[in-house]
Formats: C-alpha cells, structure tokens, sequence
C-alpha cells in the first residue's frame, strides 16, 4: 500500500471518530468517566477468532451504551460502519509474533490487532486520558478540537501568504506570457507555487476531516482560498510540457512534482526537472512559450473541449492572440458569437495583465 493510500485510509477512519459523531461522543463520555476502553471498528471471522469470553450482544450502537459497556474488562467489538455494537467484554488475543513497539497492555494488543484483522482499533488509555487509533502498524493520537482549530488556524494564516505569493507570481507570467517573453524560470516559479499550496492545502483538509462538524468554518475558508489552484496545476504542465518529450504525460510531471520531498520542492532545478526541461542553471533563461490553456481557461464560458481544439488549431498562444474573429470561426464549436466573446475576453486579459504589470 503507497503512503498516499494510507493517507487516505487513515483520514477515512478520522472521519468516523471525528468531533460531533456518535462513536466520538462516546469515547468522550469515556475519557470524563475516567475509565479505558479497546473499540475494534469491525467485526469478521478473524476477529471472532482471537474473541475469548464475553459476549455477543448484537445491538444499535450508542454513546451512552459504548461508555457503559468500556466500564466492564475486555474489548467492544462494533460493526465496520459503527451502528451496532457487536461483542462487549471480550479478551482478544492476537498473534504474539506481531511486531509492536507499545509497552502497555492495551496499547500492544490494539496494535497487533488492528495489523492483524485489518480493521482501525481505538485503545483509550485510563492513565494518560489519551485516545490513540491504530490503523494497519500506524498510532494516531487523537487530539481535542481547541488544540486542532489552532493548529489549523496557523496553517491556514500560512496558506494566504503562500496563495498570495502564488498570485503574484502568476499574474507576472500571465503579462509576460501576452508579451511573448516566458522563460524556463517563469513557469518553474508558478509551478513551484501552486505544489506548496496545494501541500499546505492538504495538510488542512486532513485537520478538516479530524475536526468533523467544528471543522465546517474551515473548510468555507479552504474552498474560497483554493478556487482554481487544482485545475492550474495542471493547466501549466500542459501548457509548457516539452514537445521533445512525447512521451510524457501531464500526469507523470505532476506525480513527480508531488513526489519531492519538502527540501527538494525549494530548488527550481527540481521543479524543472519535473516538468520535462533540462535541469541546469543556463537552461532555466532559456525561451519558452505557452500553448495557451492556462489563459484561455480564462475566458468565461468556454468549454474545456471547445478550448482543446482551439489550442490544438492554433498551436501556440501568440497565434491565439493575433487570431481574427473570423479565423477563430474556422475551430469547430466556435460560432460567430462565441468567436467574438473569445476575442474580447483575451484583449481584456491582455490589457489587464499589461497594466498591472507595469503600474
């Protein structure tokens, strides 16, 4: 499984013990009652066969129910999609041969059993009032919603100052892309800008997720911050992936955009690399123009098919810019009307970056 994949599965599980879910108000009923608890969040013949004792009880599940049942020994046993608690009071015994790095009792065999049935299991420890959820080898402690809001509200003060940069460095190579003057190092630098955004993005989508419904004012602020950073990520590779390349794909360059490390990210060389050009000091000056998708995708109702063809009829966004009405006719889906919005939009895009630019 890629890391990516964990990911993924491990903000799935915080989903279902996120603030103002059912299974989270009860392990919240059982840290203030000052008791521990082991919760496996499933149930199949694997688990059943490490279940000793107890009992199967096979009823819906409830906070107030979960928290009266941990009060007993032995482990609670709920359904995979947590609306039923399954077994209560059981002794799990996993397979001893299980590597675990834990110390305490609880912990190891949360730990073993979580790796060895494949199902998340949350260990709730009486001593450090802490609520630790295992998925595969991995420990997650869960933290309160205080601590996480503000850890969030720093990485979100962070991402407008990324996202403000991000702007900048784009509108320059809008400007520099009408004026035909884009080098190697202009379209790293954005490039470079939109993968640290989109990495501190999903950093705050992960505290989103853990966060549950106190995460809601969070997520208003994301999706407001984020508007069209995803479809310009790769808008860009398409526009500047070298034709010498043929054989690599948009989705390749970004795969090895997103597979530099945080370090690697900081040098341009290595961005450019990614994005197919020569990774050396004197090739990032050299010239390079855009196809002309990123500003075209500008244009207000074009459709991404119609703005295909326009790009592959062209060839180039200097042959976009200097193109008449009636020549934009001759792509097909382009009609009178939409031919003459396209015109007008570009001429305004075109004055606009011009005089930002240089203002």
């Amino acid at each position: 499984m890629s890391i990516s994949d964990r990911d993924e599965r491990l903000r799935a599980v915080l989903a279902v013990v996120a603030p103002g879910t059912n299974l989270r108000d009860g392990l919240e009923r059982i840290l203030r009652g000052n008791t521990g608890a082991l919760i496996v969040l499933g149930q199949d013949k694997v688990v059943d066969s490490i279940c000793t004792g107890g009992f199967p009880i096979d009823i819906e599940f409830a906070a107030t129910r979960l928290r009266e049942l941990a009060k007993m020994d032995g482990a609670v046993v709920l359904s995979s999609d947590v609306t039923r608690i399954v077994r209560a009071a059981t002794h799990l015994m996993p397979d001893p041969s299980i590597p675990t790095e834990e110390s305490g009792t609880r912990h190891r065999t949360a730990q073993r059993v979580a790796q060895q049935t494949g199902f998340p299991v949350i260990s709730v420890s009486q001593s450090m009032k802490i609520i630790s959820l295992y998925v595969g080898a991995r420990r997650y402690v869960l933290e309160n919603s205080a601590s996480l809001l503000s850890r969030a509200n720093q990485a979100v003060q962070t991402l407008e100052r990324y996202k403000a940069r991000l702007d900048e460095v784009s509108n320059t190579l809008s400007a520099l892309e009408i004026e035909d003057l884009v080098t190697v190092r202009d379209a790293t630098a954005v490039s470079q800008r939109l993968e640290m955004v989109r990495r501190i993005s999903d950093e705050i989508s992960s505290y989103v997720v853990e966060l549950g419904t106190d995460g809601r004012l969070l997520a208003l602020q994301m999706e407001e911050l984020l508007a069209g950073v995803d479809s310009d990520r790769e808008l860009i590779v398409r526009d500047y992936l070298p034709s010498t390349r043929r054989s690599r794909t948009p989705e390749q360059s970004l795969e090895d955009l997103g597979q530099l490390t945080a370090t690697e990210l900081l040098d341009p060389l290595n961005v450019a690399r990614a994005l197919g050009f020569a990774a050396t000091h004197e090739a990032m000056d050299i010239s390079v123009s855009p196809r002309g998708y990123r500003l075209l995708s500008r244009v207000p109702r074009l459709p991404n098919l119609v703005l295909t063809r326009i790009v592959e009829h062209f060839g180039g966004l200097q042959k976009v810019l200097a193109a008449t009405v009636d020549e934009l006719q001759d792509v097909e889906g382009v009609g009178d009307a939409r031919a003459r919005s396209i015109r007008e939009a570009l001429s305004r895009l075109a004055d606009a970056s011009i005089i930002e630019r240089y203002s």
